[in-house]
């Protein structure tokens, strides 16, 4: 990389940070442009020269995480099937995301602005419509890695949309947590990816899903 272009390359960094530090610290709504411009040293025209608006600097390094995901997803051995072909895309893809975010800000900072998301109206709004035009993209790999055409056969929208909403619920418990960091969100994600299968082809009537995993359900003092 050249002089110039590691130069860029810090300035935006500095803004992103700058960005997430000011969202997770005032609020997003509070933040504006000329803020983050501000706190990075730089003027508002240097911040639009990188980023279209907040939201694109909010979820910058959320798209780079998604991509690595999405390459991950498309290297897959093509045998697999496409559910534990996505679990498994997300289990072996963690160490490359977090290589990936840590080059840009800290992931301690990443991980406390998925906290805001969660509280902030407009920032979930956005993410909810990024997850849905992510889970298309996602769709289409699948439909092309099982010779499907996605517009006569519903399933990979189907598969995809379980795995994503499988992530969803993820997400917000793992953020309702004040103490949760990486490891445990990858655990949690693992644990719950794990009982997909189970929990949608078992019996349900039959014995509770955390017995049938293998934990003690809790049990009153009166049976």
């Amino acid at each position: 990389m050249g002089l110039r272009e590691l130069k860029k390359q810090r300035t935006r960094d500095l803004l992103l940070r700058s960005a997430l530090e000011l969202f997770t610290e005032r609020g997003y709504e509070e933040t504006t442009v000329d803020d983050i411009a501000d706190a990075a040293g730089v003027s508002q025209r240097t911040f639009f020269r990188y980023f279209a608006s907040k939201e694109d600097a909010a979820f910058f390094v959320s798209r780079l995480a998604e991509s690595h995901f999405v390459e991950a997803v498309r290297a897959r051995p093509p045998g697999e099937a496409p559910l534990d072909a996505l679990r498994l895309a997300l289990v072996e893809s963690w160490s490359t995301i977090g290589e990936a975010v840590e080059r840009v800000i800290p992931m301690e900072l990443h991980l406390r602005f998925y906290r805001v998301i969660e509280s902030t109206p407009a920032l979930l709004a956005a993410h909810l419509r990024r997850a849905t035009e992510l889970e298309e993209e996602i769709a289409r790999l699948v439909a092309d890695r099982e010779g499907l055409d996605m517009d006569e056969d519903p399933r990979p929208r189907v598969v995809v949309a379980v795995f994503g909403a499988v992530m969803r619920v993820t997400e917000r418990i793992w953020s309702a947590r004040d103490d949760a960091g990486l490891a445990a969100l990858r655990d949690l994600t693992a644990s719950y990816l794990d009982q997909v299968a189970p929990a949608l082809t078992g019996d349900w009537r039959e014995r509770p899903l955390a017995e049938r995993a293998g934990s003690t359900p809790h049990r009153s003092s009166e049976t």
